[in-house]
């Protein structure tokens, strides 16, 4: 059970104000909190199964790089096209196409590709070799992290115009975009 709780405690804390946090705020603040946790659960067990999966198999880490690097282009594009929306048609065609549950899988699936806390699983399963015991913990702490987004999202979405959210939502999701660049950046281009 020490992996477990190893795993549990290290990808919790990584998550808090995280960009994957932000962004399950920003789903949260337009889809049902229920949909929204029904997505992240999924994304995340599967995040976590190909991190403790590539962690138990081998010590090597995958290029990152380009995976952050497209994260980081969608992310500003996402807060680009939400800024440009006008009325609700776009987003209404969007979900009809997709659904909000798989936009949100898909979503929070790339952003935590890469991230600091799939890279935590990761380490930790390379430590560990207890493959179950640091899926389960890690997705249940990255689970925990986000229902505290789902809390927060839902308020905001409550007692915040609909203008300024549309605002705040193009915000967070330009702010991750640039965020995951500016990483890149200060770690060195390639």
């Amino acid at each position: 059970m020490h992996a477990f709780f190893t795993a549990l405690f290290y990808v919790f804390i990584a998550e808090i104000g995280d960009k994957t946090q932000l962004l399950t705020i920003a789903f949260t603040s337009k889809h049902k909190p229920l949909i929204v946790l029904s997505a992240v659960a999924v994304a995340s067990l599967l995040v976590n199964l190909i991190a403790v999966a590539l962690g138990a198999l081998t010590g090597k880490f995958l290029p990152m790089f380009w995976i952050n690097l497209l994260a980081g282009i969608a992310f500003v594009s996402f807060g680009l096209l939400e800024l440009r929306k006008d009325d609700g048609e776009e987003e209404k065609e969007r979900t009809s196409r997709w659904g909000p549950f798989f936009t949100i899988v898909l979503s929070f699936f790339i952003a935590e590709i890469g991230d600091k806390t799939m890279l935590a699983t990761f380490a930790i399963a390379t430590r560990e070799q207890c493959f179950w015991q640091v899926w389960l913990g890690s997705t249940l702490g990255l689970l925990a992290s986000n229902v505290l987004a789902i809390v927060a999202g839902h308020f905001l979405r409550t007692v915040m115009p609909a203008q300024k959210l549309k605002v705040a939502v193009a915000s967070i999701y330009l702010l991750s975009g640039c965020l995951i660049l500016s990483q890149l950046i200060a770690h060195g281009v390639g």
